[in-house]
């Protein structure tokens, strides 16, 4: 099995002891964190801000892995930037055309940091393809995004198999994270498929265990 990075999502974590949780993805070695941002427009919940964001990477050191669910991502980039954001990633479908899909991966550039694009299950994954030489990183919903606890749909696997095609075809050297129902099976299918980051939020936050629960998705 490849070499993987696992992005816990703290969306579904204890937040009256965030300090514990955090501690419990140090503990395990783990060096990515994965960060839900929802507007209650683009998905029907709203989650952190960016001002929640900015006192709180000053005291963690992990790649902060940024997921935009908002309408209107190019107003947000520069909000983000401040908070040290690592990756943020933003919506195909938030975007009125390519054209925009452009010129917010080049703002995200443009404030130094690195760029995703994610896709709904619903939305054709070709749609990432005029952008791979671009990207940094490609997240595949493999749930519908907005909620935690969904089951994996598994027609997701088709899709990072066409994708995986498309990003040797370009040379494009963007990441591959999946995100949505993973788990100890369908975190090993998407791996052995060829992505390279799984998102797991509630797979790992609901154990008794959380390192028994992270070292399952490696054997």
């Amino acid at each position: 099995m490849k070499n993987m990075i696992v992005s816990p999502s703290i969306l579904v974590c204890d937040y009256l002891h965030l300090e514990q949780e955090l501690q419990k993805i140090k503990d395990v070695g783990c060096s990515w964190i994965h960060l839900d941002v929802m507007d209650g427009h683009f998905v029907p919940n709203i989650s952190f801000g960016n001002i929640f964001f900015e006192k709180l990477f000053k005291n963690i050191d992990f790649v902060k892995d940024v997921h935009l669910m908002v309408t209107n991502p190019m107003s947000f980039v520069k909000k983000f930037a401040k908070t040290g954001a690592d990756y943020l990633t933003f919506h195909y479908e938030a975007c009125k055309d390519d054209d925009e899909v452009d010129a917010v991966i080049d703002e995200i550039h443009k404030n130094k940091m690195k760029a995703g694009l994610s896709v709904k299950p619903g939305t054709p994954i070709e749609k990432v393809y005029p952008f791979l030489e671009k990207l940094d990183l490609v997240l595949v919903m493999s749930v519908e995004p907005g909620a935690g606890g969904q089951k994996f749909i598994p027609e997701t696997l088709d899709r990072i198999s066409a994708l995986i095609d498309e990003i040797v075809e370009t040379r494009s050297k963007a990441l591959i994270s999946v995100d949505g129902g993973i788990n100890d099976i369908t975190g090993k299918d998407c791996l052995n498929i060829g992505a390279d980051v799984l998102v797991a939020g509630n797979y790992l936050f609901s154990a008794d265990n959380f390192k028994e629960r992270y070292d399952s998705l490696f054997k």
